[in-house]
């Protein structure tokens, strides 16, 4: 008989446990359900068949190009955590791949590879070349973090005007100091510095290498996060930066930490994508990939005002992110590239609002309130048909093609128009019915 009891609180804990799991992962959840739906809508869809033919090729691609974002994407999602902003990612990684291709060649001169002209011979280095370079990089990520943490505690600017700084000036400081480090090692005024040692090349053209640094960045991370008295402090400072403050945090220091750890994994993330690419070319590298580690951290979970996100819900970001811009490019006719802004910033309009309705704990948000609400209905039904013409263009200007692209407008914005009409009228007879 005394077992029967035990079963019974067994069988009543059990479902209770499961739903606390859930609960606490319901990010990670929903994601990982997302990136198997648009995997198997980009395979139904893919006119080359191309995940079909290749499928192993296509998952590595994926998993490099995720695991380079999810690197960067972590060290963005502490500082959004913290409760700041660091726009700066994209030129961190410009500027970290100059600097590493730069000691480069201070360092082959140092060490006498020299060819017979006096330029410096970047094939088959030495590994403590590599290692120094590297470590040099990092160091340097380290003083621009610091950097931003100064602003921001002691000068007390804004995060975004202190790392939007950063994001104008590191990139065109790397322009001008890549010319300038060309003149003095090679004798030319060049824009670009190529590496051609094999090793380096292999930290980011070989998939599993940038996998394994961002597990192993990941797993770090994690564990300050969610095992260390530090990162609950980071936690507490995002959700509320004056009762941490008065309950004995440091929140200086603590910040200094996070942006630290920002520029810090975005330097990684610099010179993992200046081997892929060979060398370092600042007028390039990043552009644009600031957006990119805000977006994976706030579809992660991240809650831009700060104080929610985990690393593992950043990870899984990044992976459905990198998912997403891939399926664009397999399955858009024309001009994918063209698309991955306008996917990008679709999605982290999708998260936060996603967030912010998870926030109100049942309260009924209204989204088309008045009159402004009917202009936004026209403008969304107006956007979302000229967005299916686009996606439907193949460049072909036949009449068949035009009616085809015209046919598909129409439909979208039909159905567009009638979703947001009917949740207009139902926001209208939600208010008519807390009147009465």
């Amino acid at each position: 008989m005394a077992s029967n009891p035990g079963e019974g609180i067994q069988g009543s804990h059990s479902p209770s446990g499961l739903s606390r799991l859930y609960s606490r992962y319901a990010t990670e959840c929903g994601l990982l359900i997302a990136i198997f739906a648009v995997v198997v809508i980009a395979i139904l869809i893919d006119p080359t068949n191309a995940y079909l033919e290749k499928p192993w090729y296509n998952a590595t691609e994926i998993l490099r190009h995720a695991s380079i974002l999810g690197i960067f994407a972590m060290g963005a999602g502490i500082v959004i955590i913290s409760g700041g902003i660091d726009l700066s990612s994209g030129s961190v990684i410009a500027f970290s791949g100059v600097i590493c291709c730069s000691m480069i060649l201070g360092l082959c001169q140092y060490a006498g590879l020299v060819d017979d002209t006096g330029n410096p011979v970047t094939a088959n280095l030495p590994t403590w070349i590599l290692v120094v370079a590297i470590s040099g990089t990092l160091g340097v990520g380290f003083i621009v973090g610091s950097f931003h943490a100064w602003l921001i505690t002691v000068v007390r600017l804004p995060p975004f005007i202190a790392t939007l700084a950063s994001l104008v000036g590191l990139r065109s400081l790397g322009r001008v100091l890549i010319q300038d480090v060309n003149r003095v090692f090679t004798s030319n005024a060049n824009t670009q510095i190529y590496i051609r040692d094999a090793a380096y090349k292999s930290l980011g053209n070989e998939w599993y290498i940038p996998v394994i640094i961002c597990a192993v960045v990941a797993l770090a991370l994690f564990t300050l996060m969610r095992s260390t008295v530090t990162g609950r402090h980071l936690y507490a400072i995002g959700g509320n930066e004056d009762a941490a403050r008065l309950s004995g945090i440091s929140t200086e220091k603590k910040k200094w930490l996070a942006y630290c750890i920002g520029t810090m994994t975005a330097a990684l993330a610099g010179i993992l994508y200046s081997s892929y690419v060979g060398g370092a070319m600042p007028d390039r590298d990043g552009l644009g990939y600031e957006l990119n580690a805000i977006a994976a951290a706030v579809v992660g979970g991240c809650s831009l005002a700060g104080g929610l996100g985990t690393i593992s819900g950043i990870v899984l970001g990044a992976i459905f992110l990198r998912v997403v811009i891939d399926a664009v490019a397999k399955t858009v006719k024309d001009n994918p590239d063209e698309f991955q802004g306008m996917i990008v910033g679709l999605l982290v309009v999708l998260a936060v609002t996603f967030n912010e309705l998870r926030s109100q704990k049942g309260d009924r948000k209204k989204f088309f309130p008045g009159a402004l609400g009917v202009v936004n209905i026209i403008s969304l039904t107006v956007l979302m048909g000229i967005v299916a013409v686009l996606v439907t263009s193949d460049g072909d200007s036949s009449t068949d093609d035009s009616r085809d692209k015209f046919i598909a407008g129409c439909i979208v914005s039909g159905v567009t128009c009638a979703v947001l009409v009917v949740r207009r009228v139902l926001e209208s007879r939600s208010d008519t019915e807390q009147a009465s």
